[in-house]
């Protein structure tokens, strides 16, 4: 798409290599030409030697020039002559056409005189006076010059950045922002961003504002100054952006953040400037910048780096173009970032980016517009339940579902059909979330048993518990670093309480209970699942304040400055009494899981051998050996 958008992509590119080697040919060409074909210069003859060949009748011609030196041919009798058999044949060994010899000419008058005498006795053919310019001697002289000014113009090219035109050294502190007006075709709109209805609205209203300013400037309003697009990575942060390019009649310049930063001291604040510069001279203009933190993060009081003072430069003048002394209104910055907690506050002020609109991850609702979009050049089978895609995908971005969209398409391609199907998505998100399966992974029975029991163990634990996500499917089928996995389909939570974490710890240790009961000995398998509740036992007792022991307090910084920060929060007293409430919460769960475990020893045990045998069972097989799940509401069943 880039070359059909470039207007110069077709034109024919000239190296510089080949005008440099075209340069040296040129000048080989006129020393050839001027030189004759002997590339030597000729021999100097002295005047006693040259009126001894002029009496013996061996000049053919002389050629005199400027008065001071003379040029002689030699006639064919006198080139057999040994005397001068060191002329007779150039470098090629040919016959040499001459000029043989030179002559410096002391007087002129007196040379005039003997060759009229030679002539008028016919032992010479001619003599004759010419003109000769010292040009090419010049340019041969300067060559050396010319070549060394060419491979140094050739290098500092590419030092500075290497591009179209030869004045990119000075071109350094310009901006590198690629404008989008009328002329470019964008085919991105609002209609191909789904979901995101609160900050398409928003970001909607200021496209609107810049086509009809005189709707809100009636009222007495203003133009917001900037929008920050903050959220998650893959939510559409940067498509939304390439939809206000699409939809806006006005010049759109878009860049990255990291484009600011160079070698040279300077140079970020130049582009800024140079950047507002060319947005007020197209005003009205929107100017995006995509990973802003790249040069919008916090100052620092102390800097240790001569690198942060170049960063604190360029954020500074930032600041200074969007509302200072000499600011345009008719300039709007969208940013976007996923690290908000650490922009500088001054960037975030009122006045500046008067809106955060925050891109969140995307609903169940949301989810299905997202998969019509990606669906839509799809080709797919009849009757496609896009509400069921979207139950199986939660927590999943923008980015993810195209991925699944991409990867089942693939998946089909791969197993000869001629439609993507519904087990083709389930296994774009299997693939997606577990990685690719590992069927040629040795496993031995043993270690095969004990992944049936680990696995069996977190779906039994999961089944008796209310607020555990319920199973969808288990594997004991090596994918990617696991080897083995159970899919859940969480419950989307708004705010999630202590009895539920509870649960979910407990189904989590449920693996490594399973081994306990069943083994009476423990495994390394648990790893990801110790990861896990460790996290969740220090965010209740550290972050979110759910420990009766620690209290009402919390001691996560929104802001991020404590990751900069040498000492803790907390004392050591305290550091004490949280590892210890850690600790206390992960046993307590263990035990949990454990005693529900051992209440269950059967049907865990014949939950296992059915997972031997398939090595893949569903929500179906657990329903058949525990009964239905009386804590299920309206859950869409998995066909296998």
């Amino acid at each position: 798409m880039a070359k059909e958008n470039n207007p110069n992509s077709n034109k024919f590119k000239i190296s510089p290599w080949l005008i440099y080697t075209a340069i040296l040919l040129v000048f080989l060409v006129i020393s050839f030409a001027t030189g004759g074909s002997n590339f030597e210069e000729p021999a100097q003859l002295t005047s006693s030697k040259f009126n001894d060949i002029l009496e013996k009748g061996q000049i053919e011609n002389v050629i005199i020039y400027n008065k001071s030196e003379a040029e002689v041919f030699l006639n064919a009798a006198a080139l057999k002559d040994p005397s001068n058999k060191k002329v007779a044949k150039d470098v090629f060994d040919r016959p040499n056409k001459g000029p043989h010899y030179t002559l410096e000419i002391g007087d002129i008058q007196n040379l005039e005189k003997k060759l009229e005498a030679a002539k008028s006795k016919h032992i010479l053919g001619d003599f004759d006076f010419k003109q000769k310019s010292d040009f090419t001697g010049l340019l041969l002289n300067f060559l050396p010059i010319i070549i060394i000014i060419g491979v140094w113009i050739f290098i500092m090219r590419k030092m500075s950045g290497g591009g179209g035109g030869g004045g990119q050294l000075f071109n350094i502190g310009k901006s590198k922002a690629k404008l989008f007006d009328e002329k470019t075709d964008i085919k991105t709109t609002f209609k191909d961003v789904a979901g995101l209805e609160g900050a398409k609205e928003e970001i909607q209203e200021i496209v609107e504002f810049l086509k009809n300013p005189e709707k809100y400037t009636n009222l007495g309003g203003k133009i917001p100054k900037g929008a920050l697009l903050v959220g998650p990575p893959g939510t559409g942060k940067t498509l939304l952006a390439k939809a206000v390019a699409g939809e806006a009649q006005v010049p759109f310049f878009s860049l990255s953040g990291s484009d600011f930063v160079e070698m040279f001291v300077g140079v970020g604040a130049s582009r800024v400037r140079d950047l507002f510069k060319q947005a007020k001279e197209k005003s009205p203009a929107i100017i995006f910048i995509d990973e802003i933190d790249a040069v919008g993060r916090a100052r620092g009081k102390s800097n240790m780096s001569g690198g942060n003072d170049e960063r604190e430069n360029t954020l500074n003048q930032l600041l200074t173009e969007m509302d200072g002394f000499g600011t345009n209104s008719n300039v709007i910055v969208l940013a976007a970032t996923n690290r908000a907690d650490v922009l500088d506050k001054a960037l975030m002020r009122a006045g500046r980016f008067d809106r955060q609109i925050f891109v969140d991850l995307p609903d169940i609702r949301e989810r299905a517009e997202i998969f019509k979009v990606h669906l839509a050049p799809l080709k797919k089978v009849e009757g496609l339940d896009t509400d069921f895609l979207a139950k199986q995908t939660p927590g999943f971005s923008g980015a993810d579902i195209a991925n699944v969209c991409n990867e089942a398409a693939l998946i089909a391609a791969r197993n000869n059909k001629e439609a993507v199907d519904k087990q083709d998505f389930l296994d774009a998100v299997d693939r997606i979330v577990g990685g690719l399966e590992k069927k040629n992974k040795i496993v031995t029975p043993e270690e095969k048993k004990a992944i049936a029991i680990h696995e069996a163990g977190h779906a039994t634990v999961s089944w008796m518990l209310e607020h555990a996500a319920p199973l969808i499917k288990v594997t004991i089928v090596p994918r990617g670093q696991s080897l083995g996995a159970a899919w859940y389909l969480p419950e989307e939570r708004l705010i999630v309480r202590p009895d539920q974490m509870l649960d979910e710890m407990c189904a989590t240790m449920g693996g490594r209970a399973a081994e306990k009961v069943t083994f009476d000995r423990i495994s390394t398998g648990a790893l990801s699942d110790l990861e896990k509740v460790t996290k969740q036992a220090r965010a209740m007792v550290t972050i979110y304040g759910l420990n009766d022991k620690i209290g009402n307090v919390t001691y996560y910084d929104s802001s991020g400055q404590s990751e900069y920060s040498f000492s803790k929060p907390y004392s050591e007293e305290t550091a004490k009494i949280i590892d210890s409430e850690i600790s206390l919460l992960i046993e307590s769960q263990y035990q949990r899981a454990i005693a529900i475990l051992e209440e269950n020893k059967d049907k865990l045990n014949q939950l296992a051998d059915i997972l031997i045998e398939k090595e893949v069972i569903f929500k179906d097989d657990l329903e058949a050996i525990f009964g239905k799940r009386t804590f299920d509401k309206n859950l869409e069943e998995v066909v296998s």
